[in-house]
């Protein structure tokens, strides 16, 4: 089972953004973990020692209040927590990547809010983490599939699906992926999708070439799995033609997918593509949480940026 031994749960404290503590909290008893939560104020402050003091004082009670009806079957002896609070943040996505390299987070566990179509170019603070982080990004939204008990906090999870383009990231996934399902003994999908291409050559010959493109990706995906994991947990592959965020979101559907993972770099979230990249669509409009699965980079000296108060609460 992969080691995650810290989660940061970055919250607004307003109950829409608290659903993300239920997944937090499950994965910090299941992992024996240590939880994080962090608090962002945006606005200006003068920055002095005693709005910091006083803010720390306002967000215990906010933070206990917040985790309260998310424990599930835990208590608040079971649960081994830290809380933080910045204020005078400009940019809360690049607080939240800075808080998880300071305090070498090994998951960040989010909410997003499905964003109207007019503000999609702007993006979101999910997608900002996600693009940046230096550890793994799980990220679930309002209506969707849902797989941590409300009245338990137990996880149950039934169906995992890796969007695999054999990259290194796709392994980071797959292997991300591979840990749960055999903690959980669930199902494991594993899709490759194949984009669509224009003919160039005589029919029978550009036919030939996609057929041997679609058995060389299913051997491939085969080649993927080890050996073992096929002895506990059932595993399905399968090969598309199409758009990949599109047949990405069709199979999570058709199949009842409890948890998308994904393999991204920085790089694709391409600035150029104008309605977004596949992992933007995917986080916009997956069914179920979505894992951006990134490698681990930790930071060699913690850091508090300038013009920031950041007060600590230990519990």
């Amino acid at each position: 089972m992969k080691t995650i031994q810290r989660i940061l749960c970055p919250t607004d404290l307003s109950s829409e953004s608290d659903e993300a503590l239920r997944y937090a909290v499950a994965l910090t008893s299941a992992y024996g973990a240590k939880l994080f939560l962090l608090y962002c104020s945006e606005g200006t402050s003068d920055g002095n020692e005693s709005e910091g003091k006083a803010a720390c004082l306002a967000a215990r009670s906010l933070f206990t209040e917040s985790l309260a009806p998310h424990l599930g079957l835990n208590t608040f002896c079971d649960l081994d927590w830290q809380g933080f609070v910045a204020e005078n943040v400009d940019d809360v996505g690049k607080a939240i990547v800075d808080e998880a390299a300071n305090h070498k987070i090994d998951l960040i566990v989010m909410r997003s809010r499905r964003r109207p179509q007019a503000a999609i170019l702007l993006g979101s603070t999910a997608e900002t983490v996600s693009r940046t982080a230096p550890c793994p990004v799980l990220v679930t939204h309002p209506r969707e599939r849902e797989w941590v008990g409300f009245s338990t906090g137990e996880i149950d999870l039934h169906r995992i699906l890796v969007a695999y383009d054999f990259s290194s990231d796709a392994e980071i996934a797959l292997n991300y992926a591979l840990s749960l399902a055999q903690e959980y003994q669930t199902e494991l999908h594993l899709l490759h999708v194949l984009a669509h291409g224009e003919p160039e050559e005589p029919e029978l010959a550009w036919l030939q070439k996609t057929e041997s493109a679609y058995t060389n990706a299913a051997r491939k995906l085969q080649w993927a799995i080890p050996k073992e994991a096929f002895l506990w947990c059932r595993i399905l592959s399968e090969v598309r033609w199409g758009k990949t965020y599109q047949e990405v979101l069709a199979y999570a559907k058709e199949h009842e997918i409890d948890l998308i993972c994904l393999g991204a770099s920085g790089s694709d979230f391409s600035v150029g593509a104008l309605f977004g990249s596949n992992v933007d669509r995917i986080l916009r409009q997956a069914p179920c949480p979505v894992l951006i699965a990134r490698p681990i980079k930790l930071a060699d000296l913690p850091s508090t940026p300038s013009g920031e108060v950041r007060a600590e609460i230990n519990l």
